[in-house]
C-alpha cells in the first residue's frame, strides 16, 4: 500500500474550520456591524481595511497569541483567565464563550483527547470560561497539527465568517466576499509572523477604537448579529 494521500490531521482539521461546523460563528459581527451603523464599513473595500486592521489586532494579540501560548506549553486555566480579563467588550467575551462552549461540545463527541477532557472539566468546575481559541487549539494540538497550520486555520476560518457575515450585512455580493479573502492571505501571513514574535507583555494590546466599537454594539437600536 502506498503512502496516504493526506496527513493524518488534515482531514479532521478541514471539518474543524469548516463554516458548517455549528458554533454558531453566524451571528457574531465582533464589532464591525457598529462601523456599518455609523457610515464608516459600507463597501467591499471599506470592510477590507476593517478586517485587516482586525486580523492585525485582535486576532493577533488575542486569540493568536492564546494558541500560540498553550502550544508553548502555557498552562490551561491561567491562559484562559487571561482571555476572560483582555476582552473588555461583554459582547465579545460572551461570543468567545458561546462559540468556545460549543467547540467543546462537539469535539468531545468528534475529535475526544486528554486534554479536551481536562479543559470540559476545568469549564464545568468554574475554573475555566472555555474560551474559542483554546477549545481550537487543545483540538488542534491533540490531533498533531503543527503551531504555523493550526494559527492560519483558525485565523482565516474566522476572516472567512466575518466575511460572510459582512456579505449579508453591508450587503456586499458573492463574488466581492471572494475577492476579500483572496486579499486577506497576506494578512493573515504577516499576522502568523507577528504572533511569534509577541511577548506575554503583548497580551490584549488591542485597539481602543476596536473595542469601543464593540462596547457601543451593545446599545445599538437595529442589530443583525450578537455582537
Amino acid at each position: 500500500m502506498g503512502a496516504p494521500f493526506v496527513s493524518g490531521y488534515q482531514l479532521a482539521l478541514q471539518q474543524l474550520v469548516d463554516s458548517a461546523l455549528p458554533t454558531g460563528a453566524f451571528a457574531h459581527s465582533l464589532g464591525f456591524e457598529t462601523y456599518i451603523d455609523g457610515g464608516l464599513v459600507f463597501d467591499e473595500e471599506s470592510f477590507r481595511i476593517w478586517l485587516s486592521a482586525f486580523i492585525g489586532q485582535q486576532l493577533s494579540y488575542s486569540d493568536g497569541l492564546a494558541i500560540r501560548f498553550l502550544y508553548e506549553g502555557g498552562e490551561l486555566g491561567e491562559l484562559d483567565a487571561l482571555l476572560s480579563a483582555s476582552l473588555l467588550p461583554r459582547e465579545v467575551r460572551e461570543a468567545s464563550l458561546k462559540m468556545g462552549g460549543r467547540l467543546l461540545e462537539i469535539g468531545a463527541e468528534v475529535f475526544p483527547s486528554a486534554g479536551l477532557s481536562l479543559y470540559r472539566d476545568l469549564v464545568a468546575t468554574g475554573r475555566a470560561d472555555g474560551h474559542q481559541p483554546l477549545a481550537f487549539a487543545v483540538v488542534a494540538r491533540s490531533l498533531g497539527v503543527p503551531l504555523q497550520e493550526a494559527l492560519a486555520a483558525y485565523l482565516f476560518a474566522t476572516v472567512t465568517s466575518l466575511t460572510q457575515n459582512a456579505v449579508r450585512a453591508i450587503p456586499l455580493g458573492q463574488n466581492a466576499g471572494q475577492r476579500i479573502l483572496r486579499k486577506a492571505h497576506n494578512d493573515v501571513a504577516a499576522a502568523i509572523d507577528v504572533i511569534a514574535h509577541l511577548t506575554p507583555d503583548d497580551f490584549g494590546a488591542v485597539s481602543p477604537g476596536l473595542e469601543i466599537s464593540q462596547m457601543r454594539h451593545e446599545r445599538q437600536r437595529a442589530r443583525m448579529f450578537m455582537s
